[in-house]
């Protein structure tokens, strides 16, 4: 199974991306989701985050708010927060990836916002970087709900430049040009990695039907 890694920066595109490949019949794991749901009410981050946050965690569930006040301007607490989260969402990942070889997948897709950031890039066979010029992206994000320049700029100072992204990719997907020309980009793309051999999955010592935990 060919194991693709999807990124890109805030507001390039990167959601109407997995859908389309999701419509493709690619499995498609959100880590952006699995996160929310280890924030939720009974997530396995929960009591750990309260330990490391405290006051963060309201009526069982991390607030995205408060979290996000306490880690915000400050990259130790930042650090903290990313080693009690990226190993839970690599052992979702892992999850995944046993589901979607047992279902037969030819390709899936982790989709994760920091996959250079976080040297992502090691678990998978090819990377794909939805790319968009910075005017459309500034546009897009600025147009979200409680979204201001502020925050778009903070958000992007923790983000790895898109230039560095789109040279450090396999693939980079125009997602600016309107979607037709997203989705001809996508249907390349898996057209010529079904041709390649797997290399991460399944990993070694795997056994058909087991379920990996960190």
């Amino acid at each position: 199974m060919i194991v693709l890694g999807l990124t890109g920066s805030i507001g390039m595109g990167k959601s109407t991306a997995a859908r389309m490949l999701k419509a493709m019949g690619a499995p498609v794991c959100d880590s952006d989701a699995v996160v929310h749901g280890l924030l939720g009410r009974g997530g396995r981050a929960v009591p750990v985050i309260e330990a490391a946050f405290p006051g963060v965690v309201i009526d069982g569930a991390v607030s995205r708010p408060a979290l996000g006040a306490a880690v915000f301007r400050d990259p130790d607490a930042l650090k903290r927060l990313e080693a009690i989260l990226h190993p839970m969402v690599q052992a979702a990942q892992r999850d995944f990836l046993a589901r979607a070889a047992r279902g037969g997948a030819g390709i899936a897709v982790l989709d994760i916002p920091l996959l250079f950031e976080t040297r992502g890039e090691r678990r998978v066979d090819a990377t794909v970087v939805v790319s968009a010029p910075f005017a459309v992206q500034r546009a897009r994000v600025l147009a979200r709900p409680g979204m201001t320049a502020e925050k778009f700029a903070g958000i992007l100072a923790r983000q790895m430049p898109d230039v560095e992204k789109r040279r450090r990719a396999d693939y980079v997907v125009p997602t600016g040009a309107g979607r037709l020309v997203t989705r001809r980009a996508l249907q390349g793309i898996v057209r010529d990695v079904v041709r390649r051999p797997g290399r991460h999955w399944p990993p070694r010592g795997y056994q058909p039907g087991q379920i990996h935990h960190a």
